[in-house]
């Protein structure tokens, strides 16, 4: 009788009980995710001159906060990235703050 070939699959024929080849984590369910409230809202315009509004999207050091912190979608993030690079170059915006230490 031909001897069976190792399979991490079905390792000790236990199909998965025990198993540490098994894949980790097949059996966990997902937990629905929140959707984000979107802090500009859906139609409202992004200006390079109004550096109050662009403050929220930077942090003090005068870094772009990235998408997962600021809740926007991708579309207004690429026009927030823009408006804070052009109003960098404006002098509307510092590039970095003095108070880093």
């Amino acid at each position: 009788m031909r001897q069976q070939g190792f399979s991490p699959n079905n390792a000790g024929g236990r199909n998965g009980v025990n198993n540490p080849f098994a894949p980790a984590g097949r059996n966990k369910q997902r937990t629905p995710l929140k959707k984000k409230n979107n802090p500009m809202g859906e139609n409202r315009t992004i200006d390079y001159l109004d550096p109050k509004s662009l403050l929220r999207f930077i942090n003090d050091q005068g870094k772009i906060l990235p998408r997962r912190i600021t809740g926007v979608n991708a579309y207004q993030q690429r026009q927030i990235c823009k408006a804070i690079k052009y109003a960098r170059h404006l002098a509307l915006l510092p590039f970095v703050t003095q108070d880093v230490r």
